[in-house]
């Protein structure tokens, strides 16, 4: 047996099946390159989905880290720590208007902490309880936990575990008349997410922000938007939806470059929402997390990494679009962060082949690959991954 198969039986005995057992186990990585148990290189194109900003092994983040570590690694919600108000200082400085933050350990759990703020606000209302309820857009994905599962849009990850709280309403994405229908004097907020990632990697059409906006506005709602994904210079911004002045922000994934960190920004009134007891989290912007995440910020900003995301991400597009094969349909995302649309719903064999001519890419949706790359990548090893695109997209239609 290889490394790699061998790790894949140890897999399955002790861990359990929501997963899948992986195709490999990763040992190491560089830059934008990782290395598995057999001594496989690829070329990381999907960031462990769209996390490792930086890469792997930055110097940067590993130096934070290291240094945090060797002086105050957990502090309990009974003290403050520098680290910790320095980033939510530095978070509230780019999104460009007032805020408070909550920290919290990821994407569900920052989304968990923007529905309790959405609730608070319903009630604030109408303290009968009759403006509790939240529209949500179809195709959407908030996370695991119950409450951000609620308001996904996917009824295939909902349903085994309803009841789930609400009540929530869904409707299409980017159609603004049905949010407009949608949203009432009985809605406590709009949870919408500027691109959805899980979805498929679809932009919201333009000026469809805008006028969630205006709709909510007109209702007495919370505008939420998940940047869960999409912020952190993901689509070139630092926040992809900031243009539209939401109400709650919710940050993760890239936010710490890797480690475990989720962000939950409130705008005006929507930040003196929650109160003493509310709400909380043991590890959530624990010093270490909140170290890697300024090494991130200062990191983007000092080596132009946004203005290097726009322009390394429309090569990308113009070279995923005119890739000379059958299966390519087309492409949509935004900065590093990019869907290959197929003709034909082939996406795992696709990511299959791609694993083995050495680049990691994720069958997102079964007509859809999506790249979400370091934001480091560069256009060398762009190029390298087009020019071999049509012999894997060929692999991928004549797997049986």
């Amino acid at each position: 047996m290889t490394d790699n198969e061998q790790m894949r039986a140890r897999w399955d005995r002790v861990m359990m099946a929501n997963y899948g057992t992986p195709p490999v186990t990763l040992t190491h990585g560089s830059g934008a390159r990782v290395w598995d148990a057999d001594g496989t290189e690829y070329l990381d194109l999907l960031a462990g989905i769209a996390v490792n900003t930086l890469g792997h092994a930055h110097p940067a983040i590993a130096a934070a880290v290291a240094e945090q570590a060797q002086r105050l690694i957990h502090v309990s919600n009974l003290a403050a720590h520098e680290p910790g108000v320095e980033l939510a200082e530095q978070l509230v400085a780019l999104a460009g208007r007032p805020a408070r933050v909550f920290f919290s350990q990821d994407g569900a759990t920052a989304n968990e902490a923007a529905y309790k703020i959405a609730r608070r606000h319903g009630w604030a209302k109408d303290p009968s309880g009759g403006s509790l309820e939240i529209v949500a857009a179809e195709g959407s994905f908030h996370g695991r936990t119950m409450g951000a599962l609620s308001i996904t849009g996917n009824a295939a990850k909902r349903i085994p575990f309803e009841p789930l709280p609400g009540p929530v309403t869904f409707v299409p994405y980017g159609d603004a008349d049905a949010l407009a229908a949608a949203v009432t004097a009985h809605t406590s907020a709009v949870f919408l997410e500027p691109v959805q990632g899980e979805g498929g990697v679809i932009p919201a059409p333009a000026g469809y922000l805008a006028a969630a906006r205006r709709i909510t506005a007109t209702h007495d709602a919370l505008l939420v938007l998940d940047e869960v994904q999409s912020g952190i210079g993901r689509t070139g911004a630092w926040f992809a939806g900031a243009a539209a002045d939401p109400d709650v922000l919710t940050l993760a994934k890239g936010l710490a470059g890797g480690m475990p960190l989720g962000a939950c920004l409130a705008f005006g009134g929507a930040g003196d929402l929650l109160r003493p007891g509310d709400h909380g989290t043991t590890f959530g912007g624990n010093p270490v997390s909140c170290a890697a995440a300024l090494a991130v910020l200062q990191t983007i900003s000092a080596d132009g990494l946004l203005g290097h995301v726009t322009e390394v991400g429309e090569a990308l597009a113009t070279g995923l679009a005119a890739t000379p094969h059958p299966l390519v349909a087309g492409q949509r995302g935004a900065g590093l962060w990019r869907a290959l649309l197929l003709s034909e719903p082939v996406a795992p064999a696709v990511e299959a082949a791609a694993r083995e001519r050495g680049y990691l890419v994720n069958a997102v949706r079964p007509d859809a690959i999506r790249l979400a790359p370091p934001l480091i990548i560069t256009q060398d090893e762009v190029d390298r991954f087009l020019a071999d695109l049509p012999d894997i997209l060929t692999t991928a239609q004549e797997t049986p």
